[in-house]
């Protein structure tokens, strides 16, 4: 099943606007360095849910930063809200030392985007020295230098490198400390996961927890931080994600080590109380509920963390 090439075409979202350019490449280049991907659209392809990668609704993608002076959440926005994105909820993780925003997108065929940075001055002294050495180079915004309108441009630039790579000792001090600053000082801004919408596949399938269960069918392991499905507190919004793909990462003083790099998340967003009566093919994406719960992410972020990865 994995030379299916229908799962290896990148999710289009229609005609070749700077958005949907940039959001293909992200993707293209996503999937395939996360063979969890295309193993889960073959199996749902071969189990006749759907056809290709760009029937999955997209519910999300998240993006991790570093909050130093030019980069972080303030920087990194503006490539969204530039294309009609609109900032909403602020959620604040205090054990891990994030900041984060979700934006809704200008259409709902478009992902939610989840924006997280790591608040570098609660960190030790250490762990900020060994930070700043890499991002203390960037004296001003590179989003700045980037053309907002050309799509191309846009996917290169969040695919380059912006500081130069760590070493393992590097990346091993960081490790100890900040599981979540490690992951960004080698990955840097690398897609950090897609999200399917279980909701909207079809009966069998549309279900958290069944999804899962047909997941594991696969032989794929799932982050078990909070349980296999994160609930928020009302309920409305559960979600799973499988334990992120390990990788053979090179660093700069040429040692290797297997680290963790990207995963896929499942998400399940129920109908509000006041739209329970209508019928499942009447939902809309206005009817189910939105946004994110703070509780349910701070387990969905430990995806990367070594106690998933090596458990």
């Amino acid at each position: 099943m994995s030379n299916n090439p229908l799962a290896k075409q990148p999710m289009y979202f229609g005609d070749e606007t700077p958005l949907n350019i940039f959001l293909n490449i992200l993707f293209e280049r996503y999937s395939n360095k996360v063979p969890a991907v295309n193993k889960i659209t073959n199996a749902l392809v071969a189990q006749d849910v759907v056809q290709s990668q760009d029937e999955i609704v997209n519910d999300h993608i998240a993006f991790r930063t570093l909050g130093v002076p030019h980069l972080g959440i303030q920087s990194f926005e503006k490539i969204f809200l530039h294309h009609g994105y609109q900032k909403k909820d602020y959620y604040y993780f205090e054990g891990k030392k994030l900041n984060a925003y979700w934006y809704a997108p200008p259409a709902d065929k478009y992902p939610r985007i989840f924006m997280s940075e790591l608040v570098v001055d609660q960190l030790s002294e250490q762990a900020q020295r060994i930070i700043h050495q890499f991002t203390d180079s960037i004296i001003a915004d590179p989003v700045d230098s980037v053309n907002l309108n050309d799509g191309a441009q846009i996917g290169e630039f969040l695919h380059q490198s912006l500081w130069a790579l760590p070493t393992k000792a590097d990346y091993e001090n960081l490790l100890q400390e900040s599981e979540y600053a490690a992951w960004v000082i080698y990955n840097r801004y690398y897609l950090n996961h897609y999200t399917i919408s279980v909701h909207a596949l079809k009966e069998g399938y549309n279900r958290l927890e069944e999804f899962d269960a047909f997941v594991e069918s696969l032989g794929i392991k799932l982050n078990t931080a909070g349980g296999k499905v994160k609930i928020s507190g009302d309920g409305l919004l559960k979600q799973s994600s499988t334990v992120a793909e390990m990788q053979d990462a090179l660093f700069a003083d040429g040692q290797t080590m297997s680290i963790a790099g990207s995963y896929v998340e499942f998400a399940e967003r129920l109908p509000l109380p006041e739209f329970a009566h209508l019928k499942p093919d009447e939902l809309l994406t206005r009817h189910r509920r939105d946004g994110f719960e703070t509780n349910n992410a701070d387990k969905i972020f430990e995806s990367t963390y070594t106690g998933q990865t090596k458990a």
